[in-house]
């Protein structure tokens, strides 16, 4: 069965399969508030170049503004038979207005509306993660001063490598994010640009003025091509980037406190009103969130990918490929928020154990390395240190001990020369006191970072 007829060139109905399968009011209804400003804006630019009058503009503008709240108190009906969110707004107005409301239209498309909407909604929500990555940064930076004593085992390939401390680690992940923020906001500046008014690929005849209604709507300047603007996605493709490439920073660290909060490291409790229990077995107390968190981001990588195939191969101007950059978009912003709402006030409430942190510092020669750079520093060639300090190594395994449990005598055994001066950089301890470059796990860095990072996120 078709509806009725819409008019114009067509002169049959739209078949209601056809309606149920290309309707996008289901997934771009979240867009109202944005469409909605986005034509308040083109109403008052209308009414400067005179294509409205004061009267009428006053008339839109106080009807779009009801139309939102009925939206948001979802007492506007959605149907599939007006497709997408621009018609509901449109018919809509024109509902209350008759021609008054079919004249906001003029000089404009769907095609120039729906991209100037999506630019309009990620702005908003680059700026809501943006918050949300820099209140997970405030929660390491807020672990530091209290862990600052703390000395882990630090990692390559899941082994033990060298000690550093536990505020360097926090701060590590701090970086990361810094990035993560640093480009949202490099993407910000090209998602930040109105493509309004170049209506559906060519432009439009009419007196329309871009950059006023660019003006209005916070942007920073218009698109110079009418082509491009009907199809460009970029902004989608690297934000959606951007969100991925943060879910993967959430996943490694979500995959390193599951561990670390295991029996077998038992570096951590995690807060346990964000940890969940089992049907059977009463003792669990699962880390279900981090779980999550870190499977998540699958869905992350799958929608750049899908929204990447999407675009792939479109010729120029809009094609209705493009009606389906929404889901992954939306999907990706949704779990990138509910990851970090989550994850700041896991870290702010994870407990560190120290003496079990401790009994791990005993194992796994984390402070080889630094008394390589001793024998080095005592002008020995750096290939001759390695090789030197792996016997030692070597013979410290053989007897079950750290290597400042060997004898003088045994450290003579591979240089007559050495004194009891070695003792001095042997110890996890002594190894993180004996760091000096810039960026290191050196108490004296790690403290500057730490006061550097706490002045810059009261900054931004």
């Amino acid at each position: 069965m078709a509806t009725p007829s819409k008019g114009g060139v067509f002169d049959k109905g739209t078949d209601r399969r056809v309606e149920k399968f290309t309707e996008s009011i289901s997934v771009d209804h979240r867009l109202y508030a944005h469409d909605i400003a986005g034509s308040i804006a083109h109403a008052q630019m209308l009414a400067e170049v005179g294509l409205l009058t004061a009267e009428e503009c006053g008339q839109i503008e106080e009807a779009l503004l009801q139309i939102r709240a009925e939206f948001e108190e979802q007492r506007l009906e959605l149907r599939a038979d007006l497709e997408d969110v621009h018609m509901h707004v449109e018919r809509a107005l024109i509902d209350r207005l008759g021609d008054v409301g079919r004249k906001l239209h003029t000089g404009r498309s769907r095609n120039d509306q729906v991209a100037t909407d999506l630019r309009l909604w990620v702005r908003n929500h680059i700026d809501r993660i943006d918050s949300l990555l820099r209140e997970l940064q405030r929660a390491f930076v807020g672990r530091c001063d209290a862990d600052f004593d703390v000395i882990l085992p630090g990692y390559t390939h899941l082994r033990h490598a060298q000690p550093v401390l536990a505020p360097h680690y926090w701060l590590a992940y701090c970086e990361k994010l810094d990035r993560d923020r640093a480009r949202l906001v490099d993407a910000r500046r090209r998602v930040n640009v109105s493509g309004l008014g170049t209506a559906a690929l060519a432009g439009t005849s009419l007196a329309v003025n871009r950059e006023d209604v660019a003006g209005r709507l916070g942007f920073d300047g218009v698109a110079a091509n009418s082509l491009d603007v009907a199809s460009d996605r970029d902004f989608v493709l690297e934000t959606t980037f951007a969100l991925a490439l943060i879910s993967l920073h959430l996943s490694g660290w979500a995959e390193e406190w599951i561990l670390w909060s295991t029996d077998e490291f038992g570096f951590l409790s995690l807060p346990i009103e964000f940890c969940t229990g089992s049907s059977i077995m009463p003792q669990k107390i699962n880390p279900d969130v981090l779980e999550l968190i870190r499977g998540r981001s699958g869905r992350l990588v799958g929608n750049l990918v899908n929204l990447m195939v999407i675009v792939k191969g479109l010729p120029l101007a809009y094609n209705r490929d493009l009606q389906e950059d929404k889901p992954p978009l939306f999907d990706s912003v949704d779990t990138v928020e509910g990851c970090l709402r989550l994850a700041a006030p896991i870290v702010a409430g994870a407990q560190l154990h120290r003496e079990a942190i401790a009994r791990h510092l005993e194992t796994g020669y984390l402070d080889a390395t630094t008394f390589m750079e001793y024998l080095i520093g005592r002008g020995m060639p750096q290939r001759t240190a390695h090789h030197r300090v792996g016997q030692l190594v070597r013979k410290a395994l053989d007897r079950d001990v750290p290597l400042d449990k060997l004898s003088i005598g045994d450290f003579r055994e591979v240089d007559p020369d050495l004194d009891e001066g070695v003792y001095q950089v042997l110890g996890a301890r002594k190894a993180v006191e004996s760091f000096a470059s810039y960026g290191s796990t050196a108490p004296k860095e790690v403290r500057g970072q730490i006061e550097r990072w706490k002045k810059k996120l009261e900054s931004n």
